[in-house]
């Protein structure tokens, strides 16, 4: 979207401006290994780990700061594993640590840092292969692949239509994904592969419902796009009169369309970030993304793949750009944005305030590894926090 900064997808530039599966190739124990005291399989039934902290409120954890060494905003993530991440955005800087934070390795690529391109969105495969999407109107929008951890990157699409603005991206495996555009001839464009993302090609429009004027996706978090198992997607909408979500169930060929309740009629406004934990139970956030606006019902639920959604009924009580579902704890999520982060244990009904602390993005991978990212290179993993 033309999001903050230029225009609407202005809008994605201007907020600063799950994701797709990633696979771990360094988990230690297949049942959950020990990193600073996170035992992910170590929770009893009562709700507490073998450290005493209370997991079904995640009290005791918080965001431990890693030292990036730099200044850009990261809106793009991916989450590998507790000791695997990439980080993408501004200045087309792209980081990437294998140790859990302690050290960064730029891996950037260096035409995206000659020309400043913004890069939104990152998905990862593993700590050697990731595809990064940048924003903008026109050539601005292009997808970057690298197979040999950032050493090299290879430009695999650039766009060609002035009038398209790619978003976000997701993958569903390690060679089928999508990226969408805002709204061209009044509907949304999908961008496919089957190669890894080697290869790109538009989809037919014909199963794609008509957009609102004015509606457009917010590339604040790369999660404006999300997959869960092979074939499901759904695409989150704002900018309109409704903020909307799209699903499709054949990997972007036919949609079907519902209303979130999350508020939206102004370009600010709308659905931010998208979270599923399997094909049916999903999460949406948003608000007003402008500072000092309030954003009420700024988080909503579906459990029937997107069809319906009702409104969290206590929900984060600001904008928020970015979710993620934690892994091994059934109802239990995060949402973040520029102030704080909250949590929910009840499946997105009910959220309450975990900490203070700016992120746009978070993602969690399948060994419990939770990490967040967001301005002035801030990145951090949770973890347990001392207690006095």
């Amino acid at each position: 979207m033309r999001l903050l900064g230029v225009g609407m997808c202005a809008a994605a530039l201007a907020v600063g401006l799950l994701a797709a599966p990633a696979y771990a190739e360094d988990v230690h124990d297949a049942q959950g290994y020990d990193v600073q005291g996170y035992d992910v399989q170590g929770y009893d039934v009562h709700g507490y780990d073998v450290h005493g902290y209370d997991v079904h409120g995640l009290r005791g954890v918080g965001w431990a700061l890693k030292e990036t060494g730099k200044d850009s905003r990261f809106r793009g993530l991916a989450a590998v594993s507790r000791s695997t991440a990439w980080v993408a955005g501004s200045k087309g800087t792209v980081l990437r640590t294998a140790d859990g934070g302690r050290s960064w390795r730029d891996v950037s690529p260096p035409g995206a840092v000659a020309e400043g391109l913004e890069l939104r969105d990152i998905e990862a495969f593993d700590a050697r292969r990731a595809v990064a999407l940048s924003i903008g109107e026109g050539e601005a929008s292009r997808v970057l692949r690298t197979e040999d951890g950032g050493a090299t990157w290879t430009e695999t699409f650039r766009n060609p239509d002035p009038r398209a603005f790619y978003d976000c991206l997701t993958f569903f495996d390690s060679r089928h994904g999508l990226a969408m555009s805002d709204p061209v001839d009044g509907r949304f464009r999908i961008l496919s592969t089957d190669d890894g993302g080697r290869n790109w090609s538009v989809l037919p429009s014909t199963g794609m419902p008509d957009a609102l004027p004015g509606e457009a996706g917010f590339a604040a978090s790369g999660q404006c796009l999300v997959s869960a198992g092979s074939r499901d997607v759904w695409l989150a909408t704002g900018g309109g009169a409704a903020a909307r979500i799209l699903h499709s169930a054949d990997r972007g060929r036919t949609w079907r369309v519902a209303e979130s309740g999350i508020p939206a009629g102004d370009p600010a406004k709308g659905v931010f970030a998208l979270a599923f934990r399997d094909r049916t139970r999903g999460l949406a956030v948003g608000g007003d993304y402008r500072t000092g606006e309030a954003s009420p019902q700024a988080a909503a639920v579906s459990a029937d793949a997107g069809r319906t959604w009702r409104p969290a009924h206590t929900p984060p009580p600001a904008y928020r750009s970015g979710a993620a579902w934690l892994p091994h704890l059934r109802d239990a999520a995060l949402a973040v944005g520029p102030t704080g982060t909250d949590v929910t244990t009840d499946g997105g009904g009910s959220w309450r305030s975990l900490t203070p602390g700016s992120f746009d993005t978070v993602d969690c991978a399948g060994d419990g590894g939770c990490w967040a990212a967001g301005e002035k290179g801030r990145v951090g993993r949770l973890e347990p926090q001392e207690r006095s």
